[in-house]
């Protein structure tokens, strides 16, 4: 396996927080870096203790659920809570940033905001952002990068196809399975 670049391994992490999400509409996952070490994280859920979307459902008001505390709010109260300082860091987020909490990233001073997923990309958040001299990249993430089990899935898949063929299946039949096997592992 190659070794994955500094931002597709702090995305990584925030995809691995996003599992943690008690979400039931939309996981996400936070993480603020500093000198390429993880200084916080967070995960879009209720607040501690509370009462969880996933065990009651979501409790929507006016499109919104305001049961949950989103993810970047989360890492920023984290490193309040624990009096870690992030002026000048790097948030690292699943989904661009809402509005609010595209503001409280700005007034935490954080100056640059990495996401992976377009959601609802807020016009005046992008504005905001520019005005404040935070910079705002969108870098997909690449989950391929961090399938630790691809090399026995594809060896897997390539069995199951060899079978196939040898029970009768055609490789006009064949050649669509093939073309997705090669497109899922990048071949």
């Amino acid at each position: 396996m190659e070794r994955i670049t500094w931002d597709q391994f702090f995305m990584a992490q925030c995809h691995l927080l996003a599992v943690r999400s008690t979400c039931t509409r939309l996981s996400v996952g936070a993480s603020i870096v500093r000198d390429n070490r993880i200084i916080a994280g967070g995960y879009n859920g209720s607040i501690s203790g509370g009462d969880h979307c996933i065990d009651h459902g979501c409790y929507v008001i006016e499109s919104h659920c305001v049961r949950t505390i989103h993810a970047e709010m989360n890492a920023l109260l984290q490193c309040s809570k624990y009096g870690i300082p992030v002026a000048g860091s790097t948030l690292y987020v699943t989904h661009f940033p809402c509005l609010q909490c595209s503001k409280a990233i700005i007034q935490a001073g954080i100056k640059h905001v990495i996401y992976a997923t377009d959601y609802k990309n807020d016009e005046y958040a992008l504005k905001l952002f520019t005005q404040s001299d935070v910079s705002v990249q969108h870098i997909p993430f690449d989950e391929k990068k961090v399938d630790f089990s691809s090399e026995s899935k594809l060896e897997l898949i390539n069995e199951m196809l060899l079978k196939m063929q040898a029970l009768g299946a055609g490789n006009e039949e064949l050649a669509p399975y093939k073309k997705r096997v090669d497109s899922l592992f990048d071949k």
